[in-house]
């Protein structure tokens, strides 16, 4: 896992500008503490930064082959779990390897089949290739999106970045927020190619993006199918379990100390089974779970979490014979703005995820300190259908993003903390409807598929595209920034698409979340588990933590000038910073987080907002 950067300018020679690219590849250094390399060569310029996890001596980078046409140089960050089944044949197409890397089998796999690489590859990576026989430069990310990759056009040439901060770091990069990117911040829709900042875009996950001197183009070489589903119900639960067996074997590949993160629910506890079971005798896994100060005592059960973490969690350590940690957070560390301003730096936008965004930094940070590598859960709900939108009938029915539907039902919407006059011109409910009529525009129906499992396969489809990139963005920003690569064994686009084209029938078999990853494994799991009911990311029920928002909100309000006012209602805040505690609904929760984000985000970035 690494951070890339690079600019390509065709009316210019970079090597004048080595200390703009320095710059530019400083701002990686979270994303790869391990070791750092530039490269230029004419209107070429690229950055790297290594977090060193395959072949720690001989993977460095840029990495350069040359050919009698020119050079042809690479910045990777990911990791390529077939990269052994492709470097076999490419050596027995002729290529001749110097190191074990994975990203040295990608370069030369670019060199025998061109663009047509990605196909290929079974992975998360998001990497640049300079083509020197050509002069163009060669984008390229991985199908679910799970590693970022950023892009900004120039009059002469691009930007590129593994984050936005890394483009931001050239001068040429303007950092202009317009209504359009405010959009996307308040609506939790994840427009696909919006990077917030006016003028960058993200590569489309499962996209090849090509610039030359002509231009900048622009091609899916991967995109979710609808295809027909025709194993019975016991070869697919079979089916799924071949697959994330073959899966985690690949993904548990590394020569530096891993580990699983395992929250008691079913997705990690069966990925944390799998990876036990097949290290027996050889490695003790090591796992570790996020837990609050006086949680487990003190759990109120509501309507989104019925059960606390930490007993389920213990079970399938004891029944797996993991070597566990439970990372135990206070509410000081979750409210501390030193902690707030370190995820947005991460994140490069306020998120506003608050807690939940918090509680995920400081617990890779403590991981970090034992492993560098982690499997997580993530994505098994998206793949298999965990979420309570998808039982939901009024999330069903409605002709908006079902979780939109499901948040503003349990959680509420913490928009209003918007000024009014602000409030119109972004018109939320008209792009988020916009944004929702383009998501399913395309969705492909099967011959007979009934109208009910078609509505079913929209939900499946809108999860996969749009909400699990939230997640997996959150989950890499937040990992990266302490230099912990977290994998995501439910992210194999091979399991994605035979899942994806399962009839919800299937899906729900026995009238319940997730019935094919639960019979799928159910002989690793313990009858607790496999038993429990979905609970979400746990968030604090400490009232100290909503006290110590209002607060910094009371001081944010003693700066009357502060840019945050442009955005947010004083009134308003005001109004939550000073209501008794038990009045402090989840909606004024996020709101008070929300503004705080904003705050700190306008401090560290003060970037230029086009407010009308």
């Amino acid at each position: 896992m690494c951070g890339i950067t690079g600019w390509v300018s065709f009316d210019r020679d970079l090597r004048a500008s080595a200390e703009t690219l320095n710059a530019m590849t400083q701002t990686m250094e979270c994303r790869g503490p391990d070791d750092r390399g530039t490269w230029i060569e004419g209107p070429a310029a690229l950055g790297h930064r290594r977090l060193a996890i395959i072949d720690l001596p001989g993977g460095r980078q840029p990495m350069t082959v040359e050919t009698p046409d020119g050079n042809v140089t690479m910045v990777y960050s990911g990791e390529t779990y077939n990269y052994t089944e492709l470097r076999a044949e490419l050596t027995a197409l002729g290529h001749e390897f110097r190191t074990d890397s994975d990203t040295e089998v990608v370069l030369h796999g670019y060199l025998e089949w061109g663009e047509q690489l990605p196909e290929r590859l079974n992975g998360m990576y998001a990497f640049a290739i300079w083509d020197g026989r050509t002069d163009k430069l060669v984008m390229i990310r991985d199908r679910m999106g799970i590693k970022p990759f950023y892009f900004y056009e120039t009059p002469d040439g691009v930007l590129f970045g593994s984050e936005p901060k890394a483009i931001l770091a050239n001068p040429l990069a303007a950092r202009r927020v317009t209504l359009d990117g405010l959009r996307e911040l308040f609506t939790f829709v994840k427009t696909p190619g919006h990077a917030v900042w006016d003028g960058m875009n993200e590569v489309v996950p499962g996209t090849v993006v090509t610039v030359d001197r002509e231009g900048l183009r622009q091609r899916a070489y991967w995109t979710l199918e609808t295809k027909p589903h025709t194993d019975d119900q016991e070869t697919t639960i079979a089916k799924v379990r071949e697959l994330l067996d073959d899966i985690v074997r690949r993904q548990l590949v590394s020569d530096v100390p891993r580990c699983t993160l395992l929250s008691g629910g079913l997705d990690s506890s069966a990925m944390t089974a799998i990876a036990a079971q097949q290290l027996a005798g050889q490695e003790t896994v090591r796992s570790f779970a996020v837990d609050f100060l006086g949680q487990a005592e003190n759990f109120v059960a509501d309507e989104l979490r019925g059960t606390p973490d930490t007993p389920f969690v213990h079970d399938v350590a004891q029944a797996s014979g993991t070597d566990h940690e439970d990372i135990v957070l206070d509410s000081n560390a979750l409210a501390d703005p030193e902690v707030r301003a370190r995820v947005i730096r991460a994140r490069d936008i306020p998120a506003g995820l608050g807690d939940m965004d918090a509680s995920l930094y400081l617990l890779f940070k403590a991981i970090r300190e034992h492993s560098t590598v982690a499997l997580s859960g993530e994505s098994a709900d998206e793949v298999f259908g965990g979420y309570l939108q998808f039982f939901d009938e009024e999330a069903r029915n409605a002709e908006a993003f079902p979780w939109l539907v499901s948040m503003g039902k349990h959680i509420g919407d913490d928009s209003d903390v918007i000024r009014p006059e602000l409030t119109k011109r972004l018109d939320l409910e008209g792009y988020t409807a916009d944004s929702y009529a383009e998501a399913v525009r395309d969705i492909e129906r099967l011959e007979g598929e009934s109208d009910f499992e078609f509505r079913m396969r929209r939900i499946c489809f809108l999860h996969l595209t749009r909400f699990v990139r939230v997640l997996l963005d959150r989950k890499d920003r937040a990992s990266m920034a302490v230099g912990l690569e977290v994998r995501v064994p439910f992210c194999d686009h091979r399991l994605v698409e035979y899942v994806y084209n399962t009839p919800w029938a299937l899906k729900s078999f026995d009238g319940r979340e997730k019935s094919l990853l639960r019979e799928a494994t159910a002989d690793v799991l313990p009858t607790s588990v496999y038993d429990r009911v979905k609970s979400p990311y746990p968030s604090t029920q400490d009232p100290k933590y909503a006290l110590a928002l209002q607060e910094h909100a009371k001081d944010l309000l003693a700066k009357p000038s502060h840019r945050v006012f442009e955005i947010v209602d004083r009134d308003r805040l005001s109004v939550a910073a000073h209501r008794e505690t038990p009045q402090i609904t989840q909606a004024s929760r996020r709101g008070l987080e929300r503004t705080l984000d904003l705050a700190l985000w306008l401090d560290m970035y003060d970037p230029e907002l086009v407010l009308d």
